[in-house]
């Protein structure tokens, strides 16, 4: 590491002594991705999957190391309920597209299932509204599945934004996106499973200005291309927070955007290394720092499994403290941003809607 190198480490809350019995609802590919990192967490035990097929469903337990799987959702929700008994749960990770999300996180709910919900929570910041409001109401834990806040170098950004390293903020910019051949019958491409580039990679630069600034924009300006499907391809967005603070943002599944961000502020600059989700790098320059000047720091801190480790610790913790919202992702947050990707979506005429028979 070289000497403009700072390595960073956070104290972590201590870990909560009990075991956290997990259950996944769906057997995709992020839900593969997310078993594995769960299975490395201390505490975690994969507990039960299930799949609207029995026999995939089956086969994914013996894959990943699950104890039981089940061949619908609700037999899953309907057995975890019961906390007391062998096949009870303590957490559910919902990892189905985009469209079920939100019945199937209110059916965990209205169970007293706390529920990590993949992202975005909803389709509609309607949708994604009333789940906020149905887990305070019945007191039990809900966060959206936003791996990216939990990144170690997305912490250290944090604590530097905090520490006032570039003064005042004044804009944000950012995008992620790639090519992906059409395919009407793909869920990237399906209205009916909440297609979109907005819904899938736009949430992460979304969620990223929103992160920075707080609150919700004043202002949501979109301009974007629509496939055939109804959905959008290519969405470019330019957000006013008030007093000249703006984010520029792009999503795409036309191209490969190169995923990066950048930070500027009254006293220096943050270049985010992309993914933006999980940045492999920070540089800053800070106090007053020139363009041509090398960085004042450059951070660069190691991620655990495949990223997810760091969410899932915190939910982890969340629950032992008792906590309805996480105080890193909460709901309102969510809803935040679920408000900018409505307001753009409804500007491009684009198709998105949740699906109430999810649970059904």
């Amino acid at each position: 590491m070289s000497d403009q190198q700072t390595a960073h480490r956070t104290e972590r809350p201590e870990r909560p002594a009990r075991t956290v019995r997990w259950g996944v609802l769906a057997t995709g590919g992020i839900a593969a991705t997310v078993s594995g990192d769960i299975a490395l967490v201390p505490g975690a035990q994969l507990a039960a999957v299930a799949s609207r097929d029995a026999g995939r469903a089956a086969a994914f337990a013996e894959r990943h190391g699950f104890t039981r799987s089940y061949g619908s959702y609700r037999e899953l929700v309907e057995a975890g309920a019961d906390r007391a008994s062998e096949a009870g749960l303590d957490a559910v990770y919902v990892a189905t597209p985009h469209a079920q999300h939100v019945a199937l996180a209110r059916a965990c709910v209205e169970a007293g299932l706390p529920v990590l919900v993949e992202k975005p929570v909803g389709c509609t910041a309607e949708a994604t509204r009333g789940l906020a409001e149905l887990a305070r109401e019945r007191g039990v834990f809900v966060m959206e599945a936003l791996w990216a806040r939990f990144q170690p170098n997305l912490v250290r950004l944090r604590e530097l934004l905090a520490a006032g390293a570039v003064g005042e903020v004044r804009s944000v910019s950012g995008d992620l996106g790639f090519a992906l051949p059409y395919d009407p019958s793909h869920r990237l491409w399906d209205p009916a499973q909440g297609g979109g580039t907005l819904l899938d990679t736009g949430v992460y630069p979304v969620s990223f200005a929103q992160g920075v600034f707080g609150g919700s924009p004043r202002a949501v300006h979109t301009v974007g291309v629509l496939a055939d499907s109804g959905v959008d391809a290519e969405a470019s967005l330019l957000l006013d927070w008030g007093g000249g603070r703006t984010a520029r943002l792009g999503s795409t599944l036309l191209g490969h955007a190169g995923g990066s961000a950048t930070i500027t502020g009254t006293q220096g600059r943050i270049e985010v290394a992309g993914p933006l989700h999980k940045p492999a790098r920070l540089q800053v320059w800070s106090g007053g720092a020139q363009r041509d000047d090398g960085p004042s720091e450059v951070v660069e801190l190691p991620v655990q499994g495949r990223g997810y480790v760091h969410m899932v610790e915190h939910v982890h913790e969340c629950l032992a403290a008792g906590l309805v919202e996480s105080p890193v992702m909460p709901m309102t947050d969510s809803v935040a941003v679920a408000e900018v990707l409505d307001t753009a979506l409804d500007a491009l005429g684009a198709v998105h809607r949740d699906d109430p028979t999810a649970f059904a």
